[in-house]
């Protein structure tokens, strides 16, 4: 009987190393496969990859080509799409998880927003496109709009309908990442021990301020860790802004957010799909670019993760 035991007890010791093994061999053909990928485009992006790169505008010629627009019109969605998305997510999150009543209703509206966070980003694109762009067609076009004020090169400039600008962008972007927000705060918010919830509620605390001073406290690395990973995913999105009508080619900065725009994302697909040589090496020194963006999001991200671990409830 010892002996059986024995012998049950080494196979599940070798299926464990075989399991550890074989994640270390995914672990390192993953690590192997980016690093190969970061070293060739760092290798192709050499002679572009400078100050020039970011301060001039888009070019014909590969050498004087420049993401000037595209960084600032990145810089004015992504924008756009966190006053939106973070503040609208992290709400409805709170009050599925601490004030909805547990019925069908509300479970079909989580199954939903579940599925959601899994529809690939064109769908969203083409949404975008019909209720924020075209507006379902009830207030004209963009060539004759129904309400137009203001001067186009002013910042207060307003028109309906909204067209291929960068708030309809911005809007695109936050129906994009607004499931993924949800589903990370609810997360964050269920994983609060009920036990500091009915201390709150013991002491005579409302509801509402239970939720604002001790559940949210709680909940905030979760919640602003997986905002910040939504909008790094909202930066590097292409095929949204192409179906709304973003431009690949502009030579300004943005004026307003009616005004026409480009992405980086999508300067680097115009540079990339061209059959020049040098433009593949100006698209490769844009992606550098737009991976130390990304890094430094995710670099946020894990720093407020770790700040507000420390968090006490006051």
């Amino acid at each position: 009987m010892n002996s059986k035991k024995k012998r049950n007890h080494s196979a599940k010791q070798i299926q464990d190393k075989l399991f550890i093994c074989f994640c270390v061999a995914v672990t390192f053909l993953s690590v192997s496969a980016l690093v190969v990928l970061l070293v060739t485009i760092a290798k192709q992006s050499v002679g572009h990859l400078d100050f020039d790169l970011l301060t001039s505008y888009p070019s014909r010629h590969p050498e004087k080509a420049g993401i000037k627009a595209a960084m600032w019109g990145t810089v004015w969605v992504c924008t756009i799409c966190v006053l939106i998305a973070i503040p609208i997510g992290t709400a409805t999150s709170i009050y599925l998880e601490e004030f909805a009543r547990k019925n069908k209703l509300t479970r079909f509206i989580e199954l939903n927003i579940s599925n959601l966070a899994g529809v690939p980003s064109i769908v969203y694109g083409i949404l975008g496109l019909t209720v924020f762009a075209r507006m379902f067609g009830v207030f004209g076009t963009v060539n004759d709009p129904f309400v137009e004020v203001g001067d186009p090169t002013s910042f207060w400039y307003f028109r309906l309908p909204l067209g291929s600008s960068i708030i309809v962008g911005g809007l695109t972007l936050a129906l994009v990442v607004l499931p993924i927000i949800i589903v990370s705060s609810r997360e964050a918010i269920r994983s609060v021990p009920n036990s500091l919830r009915e201390a709150s509620l013991a002491i005579g605390a409302t509801k509402w301020e239970t939720v604002r001073k001790v559940v949210l406290p709680q909940a905030a690395p979760g919640i602003l860790t997986g905002a910040i990973l939504s909008t790094s995913r909202a930066i590097g999105e292409a095929a949204p802004l192409l179906v709304i009508g973003g431009f690949l080619f502009i030579r300004f900065t943005p004026a307003n957010v009616f005004d026409d725009f480009t992405a980086m994302p999508l300067q680097i697909y115009n540079w990339a799909s061209r059959p020049q040589e040098e433009f593949h090496a100006v698209a490769a020194a844009a992606i550098i670019v737009l991976l130390i963006l990304l890094l430094l999001f995710n670099g946020t991200a894990a720093i407020i993760r770790y700040k507000f671990q420390k968090v006490k409830i006051k």
